[in-house]
């Protein structure tokens, strides 16, 4: 692991653009088409707002999510409307998006379905990880249904349904996340340093981003 601090988060997601576009220019020179795996949430926004407008082949480019909300897009819960409103536009709105949800009524029966449009698009080319104050990363919870399986089992996909989660989700599995050529995960405050610093000495089931630690850089702002 190997962690880049910034003196502010607005600084860190202008570098960050930055480098996740070389990463992406990089990866499109070896290979036909790059993909770009991203976390949700409010933190990557400002990110999204610069890399959107990279001078790159976009339209050589497949955007994903590493998690989503078993939520339609038309919900303000939905990370695919994020994704959509500031990432897929200006010179990025070329890309191509492989969506985490569909309108089923539960996410089991459309896991198949999705993992089809995603399995020619892997391995993911630059991942971008988020983690929560109880070190979740993408849907993976301590505690959360099937996390020993999205955990160590071979699917792309899994469903996600934890304690005090409204919705059940869906998440890419810790097997497709850790395949990714560059690995990064962005986080503010630092009680999300200390967290991560705790995750070291913890299991992967106990502390979800555990599992993703080698070979992880981290960009970390105070504020």
């Amino acid at each position: 692991m190997n962690l880049i601090p910034y003196p502010d988060s607005e600084m860190m997601m202008m570098d960050l653009a930055n480098i996740l576009a070389g990463e992406l220019e990089r990866a499109l020179i070896g290979e036909d088409r790059a993909t770009l795996a991203v976390t949700g949430g409010e933190t990557p926004g400002p990110m999204f707002d610069t890399l959107c407008a990279a001078d790159l082949e976009w339209d050589r480019v497949d955007v994903m999510l590493t998690d989503e909300r078993w939520v339609p897009e038309t919900s303000e819960r939905s990370n695919t409307r994020l994704v959509k409103e500031r990432l897929l536009v200006n010179r990025a709105a070329a890309a191509n998006y492989l969506p985490l949800y569909a309108p089923i009524e539960e996410p089991e029966h459309a896991l198949e379905g999705l993992e089809l449009a995603i399995a020619p698009k892997l391995p993911i080319s630059v991942l971008i990880l988020g983690m929560g104050a109880d070190m979740h990363t993408a849907s993976l919870f301590p505690g959360s249904d099937d996390l020993a399986a999205a955990l160590h089992g071979e699917r792309i996909l899994y469903a996600a349904r934890a304690e005090g989660i409204p919705e059940p989700r869906v998440t890419l599995s810790a097997r497709v996340l850790n395949g990714a050529i560059a690995k990064h995960l962005v986080i503010v405050g630092n009680h999300k340093l200390k967290a991560l610093e705790r995750a070291k000495t913890l299991s992967p089931e106990e502390a979800p981003i555990a599992a993703f630690l080698s070979g992880l850089t981290v960009h970390w702002a105070e504020s």
